[in-house]
């Protein structure tokens, strides 16, 4: 497998990648927000219920990330040549 292959298949376990894993989960805040004032403006419970699972997943995502970044054992593939 060459180098460059290698660099991309660790960039998710990178600090850059983790970096970017975040926003893209607090990116999907915006369509659960939206979800959840539609479905509050229409009074529908069980896609309330759906948009408070989907909160939990992003809440959770982000946790397990920081969580990983706190513990500083990345690596950072974008630097290492």
């Amino acid at each position: 497998m060459s180098g460059k292959l290698q660099k991309a298949k660790g960039f998710k376990k990178s600090r850059t990648g983790m970096y970017v894993s975040i926003a893209a989960s607090l990116f999907g805040v915006v369509g659960t927000v939206k979800r959840g004032r539609e479905a509050r403006r229409e009074g529908d419970t069980l896609q309330l219920i759906d948009v408070a699972v989907s909160a939990a997943g992003i809440v959770t995502g982000v946790a397990l990330l920081v969580r990983e970044l706190r513990r500083g054992e990345l690596h950072d593939v974008l630097a290492d040549d």
